[in-house]
């Protein structure tokens, strides 16, 4: 990095908003550079810098999954070549983790002597810690609110307090969303001239190939234009099939930034405007994945101890789950015996991603069926999804375990061979990740007479049930129901209230700090 003859007096700092449309922090950091410009007059620098830091160490203990380090790498090398074409030199700086940030940022700025740096708030408590650091250290840092369309913790009861349940935190939202037309910021205009062609950027981490995935705004707007265009009309009658290519497949461009929410829910309305104000709209029901996404990372600020693997439903405390190793490493390899669970972890293990209805499906067997804890599923996906996201990622499993926010209830079991019936009738996804399965009539794959009927088809690779449906059900409902409230002991409801306490408390903090970074 050499030094130049004039110095760049703003710093855009990217993270989880890898885009130059719709980035309010780099629009800002490009009119700070302008202000000071103009103050200054001709002799001013005046000039805008960004950078990115590589956490390594960081990245292997929040379990991001090499696939989307991959992907990240990608488009940081897209918007690497679109800066240089503003004017704005962009460098990557590796770090081990967080900790080092503070310090390292503070050489940067005093090196190129930068006045302010801009940049997007993140929900994760890590992630706000180092933030917090920063800022004690001196560093004039201004955050912006743009991994939500709405921020957090403005969405909250007639009690000031944040939604614990999703229906009325969704009415909530759209009241909210509907009163303002929506909004986002056109990419900036060059703040120099043209930059040489940046060198390539490479991340120093274990990585896995996403070619699968197209990066860029262009692609990722593709995308999102033709699900809003073409699919969303059919989305709530196709998005449980996994034959079917009826979901948006936009969730690794949402995890990163290549897309915000603002731009969703803009293309959303520009075909369905009623979807905020009609309950039968047509985009009513991805509206409600969109808000879903919200109320989770709603959730992860106003309770950080959702980022340290707490339950929310405190009396889940309790549950003694069986965690048996090798039951856990057949549902990882696909080996349990029920295909539509082996299919879709086989579909997260050659792609990086799996489709929704799947992930229910799955997350359920492990904790229920297997009575595997749901941090160590959690944690798994988190390894090997390219949209890997703690909120959504969280979120999902509590709710499948029955230990989260508005959750599943304990007692309520999928039945993985009567969603097996019901969301691939056809077996056609089954025996896309099952080629073993491929001679075998549709009537036994579905009924799981398998083992036997295989060895007449010359199949005979295929597993027998790692357990009884009726069976684990029952242990299932017996073994959970200590999350039954008023079922558990004194110890665990003082526990609950205590908690409660906390999370009042944490509100409050958040809010005044949030207060102190926004303004």
């Amino acid at each position: 990095m050499s030094r130049e003859q004039q110095s760049h007096n703003s710093l855009m700092w990217f993270r989880q908003d890898l885009r130059l449309q719709d980035n309010q922090a780099l629009v800002a950091a490009c009119e700070h550079a302008q202000q000071l410009s103009q103050r200054g007059g001709e002799q001013a620098s005046g000039k805008v810098r960004a950078l990115f830091f590589a956490t390594p160490k960081q990245w292997q203990q929040h379990d991001v999954a090499p696939i989307q380090i991959d992907f990240i790498e990608r488009q940081l090398n897209v918007i690497a070549h679109e800066l240089a074409e503003l004017g704005i030199p962009f460098d990557v700086i590796h770090v081990a983790d967080f900790d080092e940030v503070p310090a390292l940022l503070a050489q940067y700025l005093d090196y190129w002597q930068i006045e302010q740096v801009f940049a997007s708030s993140e929900p994760e408590f890590n992630e706000r810690q180092r933030d917090r650091k920063v800022l004690a250290s001196g560093i004039k840092l201004k955050l912006f609110s743009q991994h939500c369309y709405l921020a957090p913790l403005s969405v909250r009861n007639l009690a000031g307090d944040m939604y614990k349940v999703f229906t009325p935190f969704a009415k909530k939202w759209r009241d909210i969303a509907k009163q303002t037309p929506v909004r986002t910021v056109a990419k900036p205009l060059a703040v120099a001239k043209p930059l040489p062609l940046p060198s390539a950027i490479e991340l120093r981490y274990q990585k896995r190939c996403s070619d699968d995935w197209l990066v860029g705004e262009a692609a990722a707007h593709k995308q999102l234009r033709q699900f809003a265009r073409s699919k969303v009309n059919d989305y709530q009658a196709v998005r449980d099939f996994p034959a079917i290519d009826g979901t948006s497949q936009i969730s690794a461009y949402l995890a990163i930034g290549i897309l915000s929410p603002a731009q969703c829910l803009q293309a959303l309305l520009g075909y369905y405007p009623d979807a905020l104000v009609d309950d039968d709209s047509p985009g009513r029901c991805w509206l409600n994945e969109l808000i879903w996404r919200e109320f989770y990372r709603h959730l992860l600020i106003a309770f950080p101890s959702l980022s340290k693997g707490a339950n929310f439903n405190r009396l889940a405390d309790h549950v003694a789950w069986r965690n048996d190793p090798q039951e856990f490493q057949a549902w990882c390899e696909g080996r349990t015996g029920y295909p539509l669970v082996d299919a879709a972890m086989r579909q997260l293990n050659q792609t990086g991603w799996m489709h929704n209805r799947l992930r229910m499906v799955t997350a359920s067997f492990l904790t229920k069926h297997l009575l595997v804890d749901w941090r160590w599923g959690e944690r798994y996906f988190k390894q090997n999804l390219i949209d890997g996201d703690l909120a959504a990622n969280n979120g999902g499993w509590q709710w499948s375990a029955g230990t989260g926010c508005d959750a599943q209830p304990y007692f309520r079991v999928f039945n993985p061979i009567s969603q097996c019936e019901k969301f691939d009738p056809t077996g056609e996804f089954i025996r896309k990740y099952l080629p073993e399965l491929d001679g075998v009539d549709l009537k036994l794959i579905h009924k799981l007479k398998i083992p036997f009927q295989a060895q007449l088809f010359g199949c005979v690779s295929y597993f027998s049930p790692i357990v009884e449906h009726k069976f684990a059900r029952s242990r299932a409902i017996a073994q959970l129901a200590v999350m039954k409230r008023g079922a558990t002991t004194s110890q665990a409801t003082v526990s609950n209230s205590s908690q409660r306490v906390q999370q009042t408390n944490t509100v409050n903090a958040e809010a005044d700090l949030d207060k102190e970074i926004f303004g």
